[in-house]
């Protein structure tokens, strides 16, 4: 028997009068009558509080927003807003961004397979490096230089070689991986000279991530070590050290914040002489714990001896990252938010998949009943983003609240958008 762990909550988050939850001014329950249910729920205090901290840690134009986290034309704007630079993974990362009023020049254009076309938006918008990941990304802008576009500044993505403890699906720093040049067999020092003698690019720096979700600072701190002794040598004025980041899902646990983060890295790099600009990309630490997702409890199915089902109306379509990554969250009933949770229940979503399962064992309180609100926090990260139509559900809308006001930033989807791109 347990409480939810408050924690997990976006900092305005209030336990009201009467045990039910408001977030930014904000009854969550007012809120789900008014715009439905699934629905996101974000506490822009939080997440401008996130961004300024990384701005703060590491200095103006050295913390870039990772857009994959989650990403509409409201959140580029409020990362350009309070001084982040962004990061853009595909050509619609940054048509986005740039529809939102962010100047080119503070994008960086990321991504393992660019197509030409896709390196071209970036070179014509004028973006502000290129973060270069194969040898054949280095022939597409040869080929973009002779059509004659501008020579880009480019950033060289160097896989270290280091194995962190995180999902399988989200390691990109140890050598078995489809991200950048590999510092162990030469490919990065070959793709560098390369790089340096090209006539069609700019090298302004090196560039590493080690994975997402990393809870142990000591990972970055030894990323750190190993791109030191890389970069240094080469005397470039950029060294990015990526994201990856971790925050806290369930009780019991802890994760740095960016400020932590960034002492570790700072304190390492200057250790190590480095003398480069250091900067990083985080994401989830920006967003994840900024939101929460309100569903409806829509069935209740009890298998004696076995476990008792509890279907709510979305489900992997709107957060699949416990179908992909087994990932764990909370659940719990925004009427009583500190209410004890006595019962174990498989939280699942509404999806023809046995594995539509959002909570493999969710705590909750012992009267919940369908047609109750029922919630789970830190899906600020990868829900949006990664959400899809499956069973042509509708995509739920994304609310900003603040000081009493709620805005919707991402309206929901109807059935007549899901056929908008079909061509009868």
């Amino acid at each position: 028997m347990s409480r939810l762990p408050l924690s997990l909550l976006p900092e305005t988050a209030t336990v009201q009068q009467d045990g039910s939850l408001a977030i930014g001014g904000c009854d969550v329950a007012e809120l789900a009558a008014e715009f439905g249910t699934p629905l996101f729920i974000y506490d822009e205090a939080h997440l401008r509080a996130r961004c300024r901290e990384a701005v703060a840690t590491f200095g103006l134009g050295n913390a870039v927003y990772a857009t994959k986290a989650f990403l509409c034309t409201a959140m580029a704007r409020l990362a350009y807003d309070e001084g982040m630079l962004l990061d853009v993974a595909s050509g619609g990362e940054l048509f986005v961004a740039r529809r939102a009023g962010v100047p080119a020049g503070s994008l960086v254009m990321h991504g393992n397979n660019k197509s030409l076309d896709e390196l071209r938006m970036a070179i014509v918008e004028g973006v502000r490096h290129i973060v270069v990941d194969s040898f054949d990304e280095l022939d597409r802008l040869d080929a973009l230089h002779a059509e004659g576009l501008p020579r880009p500044n480019v950033v060289a993505r160097i896989t270290p070689g280091l194995h962190v403890h995180t999902h399988e699906f989200i390691a990109t720093g140890q050598d078995d991986s489809k991200f950048g040049f590999n510092l162990g067999n030469g490919s990065a020092m070959k793709a560098i000279d390369r790089m340096r003698r090209s006539p069609s690019m700019v090298l302004r720096g090196v560039h590493c991530h080690i994975g997402s979700n990393v809870f142990e600072a000591a990972n970055f701190a030894k990323a750190a070590e190993l791109m030191a002794g890389f970069a240094i040598p080469l005397d470039l004025p950029e060294l990015v050290l990526g994201g990856g980041l971790g925050v806290a899902y369930v009780e019991g646990e802890e994760a740095s914040t960016i400020t932590q983060w960034g002492n570790v890295l700072l304190d390492a790099c200057a250790a190590l002489g480095v003398t480069s600009t250091v900067s990083v990309e985080p994401g989830r630490s920006i967003v994840a714990s900024a939101a929460i997702t309100v569903y409806t409890v829509g069935t209740m199915k009890e298998l004696p001896g076995i476990r008792t089902y509890i279907s709510v109306d979305g489900g992997m379509s709107d957060n699949p990252r416990p179908v992909l990554y087994g990932s764990g969250y909370e659940a719990f009933l925004p009427r009583e938010v500190v209410a004890e949770r006595p019962m174990s229940a498989r939280l699942v979503g509404k999806h023809c998949e046995s594995g539509d399962v959002l909570v493999l064992d969710a705590a909750l309180p012992a009267d919940v009943k369908v047609g109750d609100l029922l919630a789970t926090p830190v899906t600020g990260a990868y829900g949006h983003s990664m959400a899809s139509n499956y069973n042509k559900l509708t995509r739920p809308p994304v609310l900003f609240v603040r000081d009493g006001a709620a805005r919707v930033v991402v309206r929901r989807e109807t059935y007549e958008d899901l056929v908008q791109c079909d061509v009868e």
